[in-house]
């Protein structure tokens, strides 16, 4: 493993018990595992590793904006000049492992990717589904249950939402799948810019005429409770920022809708912004300037901190990613599957109607005369 582009900051020299090495360290963005860094004994190998991590540029991004105590040694950064979050990760946790390793755990809320939550709940259901049978490969059944339908669609809307915040200027950082309840609720999106600070609630109703209303949101004719969930979620946010930054302006909620039919808005949401996912990059950046760059330094670091957070922070199921994935091209592929399923379906269907068609007059006439065909 690369321990250069992973590990920076000061090397502490080992105490009178415990593993013969210590390490403080700055989680890159992407950390979601442990890292276990073996006993190395000459110190010359630890400066070694100390160095060239301290030379990545990517562990130098905004730490100018890092508390004293958590700041590294590789300079300041101009943080107009990158999209990243400040790396004001607190100190990682050390557990001492066996044969003198020590596992350095630095949880921090970047590391959070887009949904999931979801991911994590559709891969706990899924693990209870039994497995296709080649008759239901073949012919393009699905591999979701029943239930596990709607935790998909969660995921992949969360997902391209992620993928549009992504393409937003260096001035914009995005937060992902945010704890924010007891019972494993969290807040999709919290994006924060020269604009201000945006909850964003995700739904995903591709193919679906939505309509809007000041506090209903009706898709299919059905009714949602998305303008007041929203509100509460934005209204959360905002009370815990302004435990720690008093001034901060309110959280504005946004229900980004991806991929609907139709979305039909008859009376705007006083408070809730409903946008479709195409329009969502393009009305954040419309927002007006309310925050400097100092305020948006510090505002990044109080919500990467975990302590901001009602609800701890767990690490993603090992190769979560992956096997959401590899699940992803299994639902892709039965629905290619049914498709041609049904396109064949049809083409026979025809096939079926025009010979039957054709052979109609004959079959009339010989019912008429009382002969056969």
């Amino acid at each position: 493993m690369a321990i250069g582009p992973i590990l920076a900051g000061r090397v502490h020299r080992p105490q009178a018990s415990g593993p013969p090495c210590g390490v403080r360290s700055r989680a890159a963005r992407w950390l979601t595992q442990e890292i276990r860094c073996q006993w190395m004994p000459r110190p010359g190998i630890l400066r070694a590793v100390t160095e060239a991590a301290t030379a990545s540029p990517a562990l130098a991004t905004h730490d100018s904006l890092a508390p004293n105590r958590y700041r590294t040694r590789t300079g300041t950064a101009d943080p107009a000049r990158s999209g990243a979050a400040p790396l004001t990760t607190p100190p990682a946790r050390f557990d001492p492992g066996d044969g003198g390793s020590m596992t350095i755990q630095a949880p921090a809320m970047r590391q959070q990717f887009a949904a999931q939550a979801v991911i994590e709940e559709l891969l706990r259901q899924h693990a209870g589904t039994p497995p296709r049978t080649a008759f239901a490969r073949f012919f393009g059944y699905s591999p979701l249950s029943q239930e596990s339908v709607s935790w998909y669609l969660g995921a992949t809307g969360e997902i391209a939402v992620g993928r549009i915040l992504a393409t937003l200027p260096p001035e914009w950082t995005s937060f992902h799948a945010l704890p924010i309840g007891k019972k494993g609720a969290d807040i999709d999106h919290i994006v924060i810019g020269p604009g201000g600070v945006f909850t964003i609630n995700t739904k995903h109703h591709a193919g679906k005429p939505v309509w809007v209303g000041t506090r209903t949101v009706m898709v299919s004719g059905q009714k949602q409770p998305y303008i007041r969930n929203a509100e509460y979620e934005a209204g959360r946010v905002t009370k815990l920022l302004r435990e720690r930054m008093p001034l901060l302006p309110a959280a504005q909620p946004v229900l980004a809708l991806v991929n609907p039919k139709t979305l039909t808005i008859r009376t705007k949401p006083e408070q809730v912004k409903v946008v479709a996912d195409t329009g969502l990059r393009r009305w954040l950046l419309k927002r007006p300037a309310v925050l400097e760059v100092a305020e948006l330094g510090q505002l990044t670091a109080l919500i990467d901190d975990p302590t901001t957070w009602p609800t701890a922070l767990f690490p993603p199921t090992e190769d979560s990613m992956l096997r959401f994935a590899a699940l992803d091209v299994e639902v892709r592929t039965a629905r290619t599957r049914r498709r041609v399923w049904s396109f064949f379906g049809s083409l026979t269907l025809c096939a079926a109607v025009f010979v039957a068609w054709q052979l109609l007059p004959t079959v009339i006439g010989a019912v008429l005369t009382g002969g056969t065909p």
